[in-house]
């Protein structure tokens, strides 16, 4: 159990939620992108810069604070451990949403889940202050609700298209998409617990923070 609960906790770490986002954009509808579909050179292109500047460079950046002492564990049980890697990964999502920002090939959608990831975890720096809250559980909070607003503003492109080998293709419906993020959320929750890092109320203050980061950005981009 501890074991299936550190994959768990690995695979949807927070700070993989703009890439996999990304690539749910990119299959929803590529054209959004310019691009037909996710593999031309824009679309992979995009989806490396997102990968190194929200997950990366910001990882190899809390490595460093670990390594000089200032993080005394990866796994950050503390939460005054948390503030370095919280200011760190903030600059790092502004400067990524700055860039996207003047980009007109990128949707103003996926710009705005970017900033609402932002505005998350600029909140949950603040309560950290004063409580531990669940980053991992900010982050399926974001999902959860980037997926309502992709729905509410793209109904006409209901579902993504997965390409499989041997010219067959698997179609997965956005409402299946939501059911799977809610379970998903549900498993990181449940995870988090499990490893002891969190109590429930740190997980259920982070599913709010991560709601609210994204419909609170959609008022200043769309």
């Amino acid at each position: 159990m501890q074991i299936f609960a550190k994959i768990i906790s690995i695979l949807f770490h927070p700070l993989l939620v703009l890439t996999y986002m990304l690539v749910v954009f990119l299959l929803v509808n590529p054209y959004l992108f310019g691009v037909h579909n996710i593999q031309e050179p824009f679309g992979m292109q995009l989806i490396l810069r997102v990968f190194l500047s929200s997950f990366f460079i910001p990882m190899v950046a809390v490595l460093m604070l670990h390594f000089t002492g200032l993080v005394q564990s990866m796994e950050m049980p503390q939460r005054e451990q948390r503030i370095g890697p919280y200011i760190v990964t903030g600059i790092f999502y502004l400067w990524l949403f700055r860039n996207l920002l003047d980009n007109t090939t990128v949707p103003r959608l996926f710009t705005s889940f970017v900033l609402g990831a932002t505005i998350a975890l600029f909140l949950a720096f603040f309560i950290n202050l004063f409580s531990k809250i669940s980053a991992h559980a900010v982050g399926m909070g974001g999902v959860i609700g980037m997926l309502l607003l992709l729905m509410a503003y793209f109904p006409q492109y209901d579902s993504i298209v997965l390409q499989l080998r041997g010219g067959n293709a698997v179609e997965i419906s956005l409402t299946v998409m939501l059911l799977l993020a809610i379970l998903i959320a549900g498993l990181v929750g449940t995870s988090r617990l499990s490893l002891k890092a969190h109590q429930p109320m740190d997980l259920y203050g982070g599913y709010a923070i991560g709601l609210i980061g994204q419909f609170l950005a959609l008022r200043f981009i769309m």
